[in-house]
């Protein structure tokens, strides 16, 4: 069976029994990369798993070698370096080939980074377009402003720490009177969230 576990986006305390239980349990973890993976895994004293990197280099290479392993009856592990597997993350493809192949798949749910920043923003989250990374180019973020603002929704979006000053210059231009909140170290010791104009944030 293949296990689609959510780990810490920050601290490493914010973990289930079922995913300790899950981690210690099977004999192969999946996981974008084996060194992050490997300090959660020492910070719980498991020991035992095999650890083998999927990530967007190697994924379509990595699924057919996992897929035998599944189709014996190995447990498999599916982690992401922080939160939920899938989300702007890799996995989608070993996850659509176990479907394909009836291949037992089931969640080990539990944290995710945007809807910790979707709940500590203050915005309104009764509809929320969630769009993983924002595109480089402006006229596709002002897309997907445009698309939010149609659906009456907050976005929600991650955005790299090097790129943080140029998309809220951008999102000054594009939409100067929209609220925002930039949430970083989340679950850490140093969590920020910071709210207001895109200018001002």
């Amino acid at each position: 069976m293949l296990f689609v576990c959510a780990t810490p986006i920050g601290n490493l305390g914010d973990v289930s029994r079922r995913l300790l239980e899950t981690l210690a349990h099977v004999q192969y973890i999946a996981c974008e990369d084996t060194r992050h993976t490997l300090k959660l895994l020492s910070h719980h004293e498991i020991k035992g798993p095999r650890l083998l990197s999927l990530h967007e280099h190697n994924q379509a290479q990595r699924v057919q070698e996992l897929l035998p392993l599944l189709r014996d009856g190995a447990d498999i592990a599916l982690v992401s370096d922080a939160g939920t597997p899938l989300i702007s993350d890799p996995g989608f493809a070993l996850i659509r080939a176990c479907r394909d192949e009836g291949i037992a798949v089931t969640a080990i749910p539990g944290p995710s980074a945007a809807l910790v920043a979707l709940v500590l923003s203050g915005l309104p989250t009764e509809r929320v377009l969630f769009t993983g990374f924002l595109p480089r180019r402006r006229d596709q973020v002002a897309g997907l402003l445009d698309d939010a603002s149609r659906v009456h929704a907050t976005l929600v979006t991650f955005e790299s720490p090097r790129r943080v000053r140029r998309t809220l210059e951008a999102l000054a231009e594009l939409a100067p009177e929209m609220e925002v909140a930039l949430c970083r170290e989340l679950t850490k010791v140093h969590e920020e969230v910071i709210t207001g104009s895109p200018a001002a944030v």
